[in-house]
């Protein structure tokens, strides 16, 4: 019998955190993907190590996430629990990083988006009224900005070299550039931890972000494309059709074992 689902607290707080810790774990999930697949062995490394990074943050955030809504009144749940044991529609990270690994390019041009993001709300998240949040900020941060440095030098080593490297960061920008709205849309989740301290809205940080991103495609020679009207909706639950096949490689091991532990 498989180990059944648990109910996340709906606490604005904890889904807040819900939401950092899930962009970490299935991005983290995604890099997983490249063990023994990237271009190069060096690559192989250094994006094994990336997700671990990531994992790394994402059990932090999930362990804090289950603390904070014990004390809004839910069930304590642990960081292997709300990893592994919610239905898809409680995750809450953005679809951009649910999407399939995709190539090099495509991995390399996200990582950027995703690095640039979370330096920025690390950097913010520093400062937050939650003395546990801000010294996972402090030192999470320093882990995206290598993540950053090693996505944007690369987005501009492919832009910026070969007809066939090209191509395939033209397509990567085509592709990716439309879900990242998604990551500042603001709602009453961030309102509520915008007003208590907590940590920005998410769409707070879209200007900084956009002065990165922006003059980073301009440099690797990538055109930037138009707005689209196009909001995926990740953060909310609804998710793509990509993200039940991801989270039943995630889940497996501790649905089919209840409770297991190495």
């Amino acid at each position: 019998m498989s180990t059944p689902s648990i109910q996340p607290s709906r606490d604005p707080a904890a889904q807040y955190l819900l939401r950092l810790g899930d962009t970490c774990l299935i991005l983290a999930q995604r890099l997983g993907e490249w063990s023994g697949h990237a271009p190069i062995l060096e690559e192989d490394i250094a994006l094994t190590n990336m997700a671990l990074d990531l994992i790394g943050q994402s059990r932090a955030l999930l362990t804090r996430a289950g603390q904070v809504g014990a004390a809004a009144g839910a069930p304590l749940f642990d960081e292997d629990q709300l990893a592994f044991l919610r239905d898809e529609r409680d995750y809450l990270n953005p679809t951009l990083v649910e999407l399939p690994r995709g190539d090099f390019a495509f991995t390399v041009l996200r990582n950027a988006m995703v690095a640039t993001f979370l330096r920025l709300m690390w950097t913010r998240l520093a400062q937050s009224s939650d003395a546990e949040l801000a010294a996972i900020a402090g030192k999470a941060v320093k882990e995206a900005r290598y993540h950053e440095q090693h996505a944007t030098d690369w987005v501009v080593r492919l832009g910026d070299g070969t007809e066939e490297s090209t191509r395939r960061m033209a397509t990567a920008v085509d592709t990716l550039w439309r879900y990242s709205a998604e990551l500042f849309d603001a709602d009453a989740i961030d309102e509520a931890a915008a007003a208590s301290g907590l940590g920005p809205r998410w769409s707070d940080l879209r200007d900084d972000w956009q002065s990165v991103m922006h003059p980073l495609l301009a440099e690797a020679g990538l055109t930037l494309p138009k707005p689209s009207a196009f909001l995926s909706t990740g953060k909310r639950g609804v998710h793509s059709e990509h993200m039940g096949f991801l989270l039943a490689d995630l889940q497996t091991l501790q649905r089919t074992f209840p409770g297991g532990v190495w």
